[in-house]
């Protein structure tokens, strides 16, 4: 498979997989790879535990295997006090090559080396021009990298001599590639330095690489892990092999895992600090982001900063701004942990005596310092989460609540605040997390809106896990025989279940949802959902779960939400949140794809301020649907790059497959190799419980066929959409595809065989369908009916101007009809539908279906057969305008720091910027670049 936006395979690298530094591995190969007289250095910059020596070693290895002959240099601390010992490590290997050096050269380079007769320092200006000269005369027969790691620990007499030697190897046919900690070049090397910051992985890496780990965490330690790590792989690494082995403290916010090994990470320097300096480290490792000064109080450090210069120095802490900065998410750790129990005891039991403004904190230590239950600390918590919710925070309520569980005594009192803590992590959308509370709360409760509740966010987490049928049971439990009291909490069950009956697709599932609520009380709202707190988002909800059971009914209640007075009862944001999101769903279902992207994207963005995009996950691959056929192809690109980081990092399985399907649709209507989606989207799930995912794989295989040219093989996914009588797979997703169906068949000769479908597809959608399934039937219908009845079906197909908003679909029925038109020798007809066509693939990127569009002009008489490049796709369309005016002087042949020098930018930021770029651009280095621009 290849990456979105490229239609080249990834560069092999050696080793194990670096994951999410592909950009930096990218460029760090073709460094290695390049040939001539451009200078060829880079400097890796990071925190420690980035990457930077596996990307350096991968480098090297990558070179070796090429026949480079690789020199490699390690600083180490205890050596930087040795003259010249880092540049003896690095030319150890080509010493015997001096022997070929004039002798006063020579003999500066063993002076300097210890190996001649010590007769005074050597002469600088020689000892430079010697390793320079060596170097050059060992790259006339071997291509050479030399790889510096930890820069920052070499010495400063060898640092000046490669940095002579660095600015003078343009003649000479060597690499470097060094690596540094920290975001700037160390002392010693020039600031001008090409350089790439190592940061963060991103969320979907990071949890790749947990992911990858032996006894990867679950649940909301996961999160927790994820979360404490900061995209550290040195810290993602580490605290997987603690939490592993068992051992976790707990801290406010959550659980740190203990181990020897991260404690002597840092522990020699941790112990050379003064009393104070330790004191203050392990307060501010046990504190909850509190600010300088309430540590300083609580430490009883006073108020001189200067207590922190020791620990400061050695690089463990950054004091600024009020704040106290770990340098790295393992100093907290083991500073936390080095210290016996009972001091970190006192240390919380004094954070919160400092903490008597702000009682949310303040109860978090109290919670760390608890042994045992304690139900004022348990109160305490409880209300910090009611707190943490109205500002947008469900991750740290359900932290607090599920932490207020474990401190209260009454049974019944840990029931509801599990329950609390349960909804928390059904909106953090953490289905690990969810279906360890619902255990507890199964097993202490048999109260029906508690279970109710419960069931809610735990058939929701089997959903999203894939477990359609085992979801099923659980709500359905919830609902019969005896229903829960509470009429919202049976309007909140029965939208799972339609969740969980259109992932399925099957009937058995969706057929109870009608009947659920028929008996619901619409103007219950004593609920306990605030989600659901008033009419309107309550009746957005119903109609989006009667929708979704029976999709014929969506238009009349779209039209009934809409008829709605327009003043509506003031709402918490959270209640908006919802009715945005069920009036949504209510659009998807009625076809309504301007409305469904519309209400999704306001929903979203509430969403997000409220860490809640749990209750997106239903809805996320519609939206990235949505966004295809309307032509949004750049969002969607966005969209479901997001989509893939949540569904990594809550382990989504249904929607890892889902954003593979849509991925790779959208490749093939570009016009793109995309080839089939990876054996992984199609194994992630079972698809006969799953046939929304099964769907989309298929009609993704199906549209990846026919860009490919292969219409057997795209006839084929299609044709597997409905079963042999023509019944729909999915009851939703299957008749949007019939047109795509109906052009395979005509492609193949097997209209005959399609036409049955498409008549059952008509029957399956109802008397009424809407707008956009008659616009589909007819283009279908147009493909392999009757000859006598094409051309209506066609004008049918096109003519109705509301088809317009679905930009992809219209266009291709525009193309077949002027097709069928030319076929009979009316040209001049079929040109008035091939230039719209033609206009509307070009403005979408659609590459393939617009060089077919113009095949058809030129055959047609119109003389534009050369497709000059104003009418194709511009590759730049998705970047950001700084992006595109970078890029287009890189293919200028512009160097980095000139590029920067006009647009008054950093070189990092040139750099950086190209990184990310590339894979869009489908290219790996400026050589392909400059390719692809030839014309600038």
């Amino acid at each position: 498979m290849t990456g979105r936006g490229s239609s080249t395979p990834p560069r092999p690298v050696p080793g194990p997989a670096l994951l999410g530094r592909q950009a930096e591995i990218a460029h760090v190969l073709d460094l290695v790879d390049a040939r001539g007289t451009e200078q060829r250095i880079l400097l890796l910059l990071g925190e420690a535990g980035t990457g930077k020596s596996r990307l350096l070693a991968a480098a090297a290895d990558h070179a070796r295997d090429s026949g480079v002959l690789v020199l490699a240099s390690q600083g180490i601390e205890a050596e930087s006090r040795h003259s010249f010992a880092s540049l003896h490590q690095l030319l150890l290997p080509v010493l015997g090559d001096t022997a070929a050096l004039p002798g006063h050269l020579r003999t500066a380079l063993e002076t300097a080396f210890g190996i001649a007769v010590d007769e005074g320092p050597p002469d600088s200006m020689l000892l430079r021009t010697a390793v320079l000269t060596l170097l050059g005369g060992v790259s006339g027969r071997h291509r050479v990298l030399l790889t510096l790691d930890d820069v920052q620990h070499m010495d400063r007499d060898s640092l000046d001599v490669l940095a002579f030697v660095m600015r003078r190897l343009t003649a000479h046919d060597v690499t470097v590639l060094m690596t540094a900690r920290g975001c700037t070049a160390p002392a010693g090397l020039p600031a001008d330095l090409p350089a790439v910051l190592l940061g963060p992985l991103t969320e979907q890496a990071a949890a790749e690489l947990m992911d990858a780990q032996p006894h990867a965490p679950t649940g909301r330690i996961r999160i927790e892990l994820l979360r404490q790590a900061g995209g550290n792989p040195l810290a993602i690494i580490e605290l997987c092999r603690a939490a592993g082995t068992g051992g976790a403290g707990v801290l406010p916010g959550g659980g740190l895992p203990r181990t020897e090994r991260i404690q002597e990470l840092y522990a020699a320097r941790l112990r050379a600090l003064p009393e104070t300096a330790q004191r203050l480290i392990l307060y501010a490792a046990a504190s909850q982001g509190e600010d300088l000064a309430t540590v300083m109080t609580a430490a009883g450090a006073g108020s001189a900063l200067s207590a922190w210069a020791p620990a400061e120095e050695i690089g463990l802490v950054a004091v600024m701004d009020g704040q106290v900065h770990f340098r790295h998410p393992l100093v907290r750790t083991g500073a936390y942990h080095a210290a016996p129990a009972h001091v970190r005891q006192q240390a919380h039991r004094d954070l919160a005596a400092a903490l008597t403004a702000d009682p949310a904190r303040r109860a978090w230590h109290l919670a760390a310092a608890c042994v045992g239950q304690d139900e004022s600390v348990a109160t305490a918590l409880e209300d910090t989460a009611e707190l943490a919710e109205r500002r947008g925070g469900f991750y740290a309520a359900g932290q607090a609540l599920q932490r207020a569980a474990e401190c209260s005594p009454a049974p019944a009192d840990r029931a509801r605040r599990y329950t609390k803590a349960l909804r928390a992590a059904q909106n953090v959308g953490d289905p690990l997390w969810v279906s360890e509370l619902y255990d507890q709360i199964t097993a202490l409760t048999e109260d029906r809106d508690l279970l109710g509740m419960a069931a809610c966010g735990a058939g929701m987490g089997l959903s999203l896990f894939g477990h359609q049928r085992q979801a099923f049971r659980v709500v359905r439990r919830a609902l019969e025989p005896d229903p829960p009291a509470n009429g919202m909490t049976v309007v909140a069950l029965t939208s799972i279940l339609a969740a969980i009956g259109y992932q399925s697709g099957l009937p058995e599932i969706r057929d109870p949802v009608t009947a659920a609520l028929e008996g619901t009380r619409t103007g219950d709202h004593e609920t306990p959902y605030a989600e659901l707190a008033t009419s309107d988002s309550s009746d957005a909800v119903r109609a989006a779960s009667l929708a979704g059971a029976d999709p014929t009914r969506a238009p009349e209640l779209l039209r009934r939400i809409r008829q709605e007075p327009a003043v509506r009862e003031p709402a918490a944001d959270i209640a908006e949140m919802t009715r945005l999101l069920g009036l949504g769903g209510v659009a998807w279902y009625a076809d309504e794809s301007d409305l469904c992207v519309e209400a999704h994207r306001q929903g979203y963005a509430m969403l997000s301020a409220f860490g809640a995009m749990g209750s997106a996950a239903p809805s996320l691959a519609a939206v990235g649907a949505a966004l295809i056929d309307t032509g949004r192809w750049a969002e969607a690109d966005e969209h479901l790059d997001r989509s893939a980081a949540l569904a990594a990092v809550h382990k989504w399985a249904h929607l890892q497959s889902d954003v593979e399907a849509l991925r790779t649709t959208l490749r093939a209507l570009r016009g793109e190799n995309a080839g089939s989606p990876a054996d992984s989207a199609w194994t992630a799930v079972g698809l006969e419980e799953n046939r929304a995912t099964h769907a989309r794989l298929l009609r993704a295989a199906g549209t990846a066929a026919a860009a490919a040219g292969d219409f057997d093989g795209a006839f084929r996914h299609f044709r597997s959409l409905y079963a042999e009588d023509g019944t729909p797979l999915h009851y939703f997703l299957s008749p949007r595809s019939i047109a795509d169906l109906a052009a395979a068949a005509q492609r193949t000769g097997r209209e005959r065989e399609a036409a049955p479908v498409v008549t059952a597809v008509r029957a399956a959608v109802g008397p009424r369908p809407t707008t956009r399934m008659t616009l589909l039937l007819h283009h279908a219908a147009a493909l392999t009916g009757p000859p006598k009845d094409t051309e209506h079906h066609f004008r049918l197909a096109t003519v109705n101007p509301v088809g317009d908003q679905w930009p992809p679909a219209r266009a291709q029925a525009r193309l077949h009809y002027a097709q069928w038109l030319r076929r009979r020798r009316r040209p001049l007809d079929a040109r008035a539908l091939l230039v719209p066509a033609l206009e509307s693939f070009t403005r979408l990127g659609a590459a393939g279906l617009a060089d077919e569009a113009r095949v058809e002009l030129r055959a047609s008489g119109v003389t534009t057969a050369s497709a000059p490049a104003r009418d194709r796709a511009d590759p730049l369309a998705e970047l950001t305008a700084q992006q595109r005016e970078i890029v287009r002087l890189a293919a200028r042949g512009l160097r980095n720091r000139e590029i920067a020098e006009q647009l008054l930018l950093s070189p990092r930021t040139v750099s950086s910027h190209l990184y990310n770029v590339y894979p869009k651009l489908g290219v790996s280095s400026r050589n392909q670049l400059r390719a692809l621009f030839e014309d600038l």
